[in-house]
């Protein structure tokens, strides 16, 4: 019975906690994508005006990913290449131009009540990928020197972002990409279901401090594939 931004203080300050006894410096800033709506309309009025952006069919506002010549460039997946049905087979949104556009604006159905604003597109949520440019053009600037991230985040997620980033500023969004590999547990990911999945409370429970589990996940270049 929590509302959903309820529900998302609720990890976040558990995520500041950890933060804590990791002992990890705090960042300058944490923006919430739900405090920053307007950054987003903004993006988006650009990325219209500048024709990398279309109205769909159902009013929802797309991406052109045809727009972007260097779509790709950071994880190898170029546009002819690319098939539809990224999520399922032989899935296609007929609101599209081009099956590898994304939604930078959805238009929301009228059962959806929480996380929905209104805009000159109507009443909706941003796509994922537009918080993270909008956030990051504010905060950091046209062009930042290092972006990191898990490795399973460099496509869709990343490549999209330098689209985005990119078609709005005209200028290099990233200097340096910097992707993590997975961390495993005895030779297998992290998962719920195969019951290897611990959480840092887990390991401070069993007696483990911040200091030394901090002091291992640094032992392993960022690149490697880590076995705790």
């Amino acid at each position: 019975n929590k509302t959903a931004l309820e529900i998302a203080r609720f990890y976040e300050a558990a995520f500041h906690t950890d933060l804590a006894r990791m002992n990890i410096r705090t960042a300058d800033s944490y923006p919430r994508a739900s405090e920053t709506i307007d950054l987003m309309i903004n993006l988006i009025s650009v990325l219209l005006e500048r024709g990398h952006a279309y109205i769909g069919g159902d009013g929802s506002v797309f991406f052109d990913a045809q727009s972007c010549a260097d779509y790709g460039a950071i994880s190898g997946n170029r546009l002819d290449a690319l098939k539809p049905g990224h999520r399922f087979e032989g899935e296609t949104d007929p609101n599209k131009r081009f099956h590898a556009d994304w939604a930078l604006w959805k238009v929301a159905p009228a059962t959806r009540t929480q996380l929905v604003w209104d805009t000159p597109w109507g009443r909706g949520f941003p796509g994922w990928h537009t918080e993270c440019s909008a956030m990051s053009l504010d905060r950091l600037g046209d062009v930042i020197d290092i972006h990191t991230g898990g490795i399973d985040l460099r496509f869709p997620h990343h490549e999209d972002e330098i689209a985005q980033s990119e078609g709005a500023t005209g200028k290099p969004f990233v200097k340096f990409w910097l992707h993590g590999a997975h961390l495993l547990v005895e030779g297998k990911k992290m998962s719920k279901s195969l019951g290897n999945f611990f959480t840092l409370r887990d390991l401070l429970a069993n007696g483990f401090t911040g200091r030394e589990i901090r002091f291992l996940l640094m032992s392993a270049h960022y690149r490697e594939t880590f076995n705790f």
